[in-house]
């Protein structure tokens, strides 16, 4: 077996592990890599929103889980990509019985201080700077890690009843 086939396995094995595992917990999962154009944000929006749905949320909750995640999608777009439609931001969502986990994460520019984007009103590029204010407000956490050249993972976390 060739190396590129045994790293294909290992990887494969890994995923059919992580899949079986999450079975096991109760936990559904989706994974998506799309196109970084701003039209796939409602896509983003839209596919949480039906999994977050399977729970007993408010029509306002869902709201506020769309807004958080129109925004971090936006800002890989708009920010890590700075508007380059040719590249792949991924989502991966997870509802658990007590949480639903969405990661969005893109390949592009990173940021230098990620501390300093979270403060609210701040923004490098003359926009409101808003963004992370809303993930705060409307997610239970929100977890940023970011390298310049590397890209940043947005992940956001929701407490489910």
């Amino acid at each position: 077996m060739e190396a590129a086939e045994k790293i294909y396995d290992a990887v494969r094995d890994g995923k059919r592990d992580a899949g079986e595992k999450a079975e096991a917990a109760g936990v559904n999962r989706l994974e998506l890599s799309f196109l970084s154009r701003a039209e796939n944000v409602s896509l983003a929006r839209l596919l949480t929103a039906a999994l977050a749905a399977e729970r007993e949320l408010t029509l306002a909750e869902l709201d506020e889980i769309k807004v958080a995640v129109s925004e971090a999608v936006s800002n890989a777009i708009i920010h890590g990509y700075q508007g380059r439609e040719d590249r792949y931001v991924r989502l991966c969502l997870e509802l658990s019985p007590d949480t639903l986990k969405v990661t969005v994460r893109d390949d592009g520019v990173g940021m230098a201080d990620v501390e300093q984007a979270l403060r609210p009103n701040w923004s490098g590029s003359g926009r409101m700077g808003l963004g992370f204010a809303f993930m705060h407000s409307f997610m239970d956490r929100v977890e940023v890690e970011s390298a310049l050249g590397l890209g940043t993972t947005v992940t956001l976390y929701k407490d489910l009843p």
